[in-house]
């Protein structure tokens, strides 16, 4: 299928994202995708910079006539998601990401696409490669690590960019203009246990699979499901009940993902009581999500007996906790209609083996409701006796509406589509207002094509939404402001 994706257009645009799609680009595991951006830098004869985190930065002179215009400063990150079905069989770190090209829309084969960021860096490599788009000064900025922890962002030093306007590609709509975002912050809470000999007599795994999962930022306000939250919704109506005894607990992944499956090793003596039970709680569970999450399943299967499992107190306070840790939105901005300004995301519960991991993605706009948000988990875990750590924090990006390049920019849109772009600020995590602690006097803006499904399997780019990005973001830097 990748040959009838490179006969699309923009035909440069598309060969450059199958030839970065072939690149394993896990975040903190970029070394071959920044080896890649470097040896294409080089070859095209450019200044090409490597800094000592692993951003690269790819330098192109103005062409003729563009020389008296700002100095562009354009943004993609090179890290993806690396995310899959349970049932797909894919190496992230060996194999090129399978595509497929059906009505108007590309997506993978049961993983992730890598299109959050990989159109932005493509458009990128695009225009450096071109010989005949007008432009002004460009440089090219290529970070690294902006899914788990904005680390390229946050250590890119002062003074390796000149650029007085920054144009940041990594927004999912195409009528839409961001000028501002939420910051955020990584929760971790871990801790041991005791486990105990299990005298239960029949072992079963709990299955919570099929949700829609999506992007912990730009789909939060969506209601989906969350696996971890619906997982221990049963568990806690099945200890209370029927008093079973849990061996393990596996559900979700990374912090910016919705979790979509969760998986737990649960024994009692009756099987067929909880095989009933299962049966009246699911079909209300799965109404709820009907319309949000269509393809729910929660299913039971025996399995070996456990020996081990968690003992009566701790399951109890366990599942206690979980149950009272927010999720979702906390609170929505009442400036902004319609932004979500604090929100949390349980992205991760794992417990096996004597110890137990539980993993949260905090955000707001706000940063003193941040901390709050910050507090409320910590205090919850706390009581579970939990070692909590914060990590990965970075601000949020403060809007200018009223800046030239905004004003710039919804003007062209404007003419160019007879309609208003949708200037907004979002609740996902980019790097603009981390990159601007560096660079106070540059003016950002951030834009994209039409994106669906990002950090889940369902991932897909739009490939005519792509085509009208590709033109207005050509425009736009034909009309570039003068210095």
């Amino acid at each position: 299928m990748s040959s009838t994706i490179l006969n699309l257009e923009p035909k440069s645009l598309w060969k450059n994202f199958t030839n970065l799609n072939a690149v394993p680009r896990a975040s903190k595991k970029e070394e071959e995708v920044i080896q890649f951006m470097m040896d294409y830098g080089k070859q095209l004869g450019l200044e090409t910079i490597k800094d000592h985190i692993g951003n690269v930065i790819i330098k192109k002179p103005a062409t003729p006539g563009m020389e008296d215009r700002v100095t562009v400063v354009l943004q993609s990150h090179l890290d993806m998601v690396h995310q899959k079905n349970a049932s797909v069989t894919f190496d992230f770190s060996t194999e090129g990401i399978k595509m497929k090209y059906a009505d108007d829309w590309i997506s993978a084969e049961g993983t992730t696409l890598g299109a959050d960021n990989g159109i932005g860096v493509a458009t990128i490599m695009a225009l450096l490669e071109s010989t005949d788009i007008a432009h002004p000064a460009v440089e090219a900025l290529f970070t690294i690590d902006e899914e788990t922890g904005m680390t390229g962002a946050l250590e890119l030093k002062g003074g390796l960019l000149t650029g007085g306007i920054m144009l940041n590609l990594d927004t999912e709509d195409d009528n839409e203009l961001t000028i501002g975002c939420a910051g955020g912050i990584d929760i971790t809470a871990t801790g041991k246990y005791t486990e105990i000999t299990n005298h239960s007599s029949n072992t079963f795994k709990l299955s919570v699979t099929g949700l829609s999962g999506g992007h912990s930022g730009m789909d939060i306000h969506k209601g989906l499901g969350n696996a971890n939250k619906i997982m221990n919704r049963i568990l806690y109506i099945l200890d209370e009940k029927y008093h079973i005894t849990i061996s393990e607990i596996d559900g979700g992944g990374l912090r910016n993902a919705i979790p979509r499956e969760s998986f737990s090793i649960c024994s009692h003596n009756d099987t067929k009581t909880i095989e009933e039970a299962i049966e009246e709680i699911s079909p209300e569970i799965i109404a709820e999500y009907n319309t949000t999450d269509e393809d729910l399943v929660i299913s039971l299967e025996p399995v070996a007996v456990k020996e081990k499992c968690l003992d009566s107190m701790f399951q109890k306070n366990l599942l206690r906790s979980i149950y009272a840790c927010q999720n979702g939105i906390f609170r929505m901005s009442p400036e902004v209609e319609g932004l979500v300004q604090t929100s949390n995301n349980l992205a991760r519960v794992l417990v096996r083996d004597g110890s137990y991991q539980i993993l949260c993605l905090t955000r707001s706009s706000v940063e003193s409701e941040k901390d709050e948000l910050v507090r409320t988990i910590t205090s919850t875990f706390s009581m579970l006796g939990s070692e909590i750590k914060t990590s990965g924090a970075y601000p949020g990006w403060t809007p200018k509406p009223k800046s030239a390049i905004v004003q710039l920019m919804a003007d062209i849109y404007k003419n160019r589509f007879d309609e208003a772009p949708h200037v907004n600020a979002c609740h996902a995590g980019l790097e603009c207002g981390i990159l601007g602690q560096n660079y106070p006097d540059m003016d950002m803006i951030s834009f994209g094509p039409n994106i669906r499904g990002a950090h889940s399997p369902d991932e897909r780019v739009q490939v005519s939404s792509v085509q009208k990005f590709w033109g207005y973001f050509l425009e736009v830097l034909k009309e570039f402001p003068k210095k």
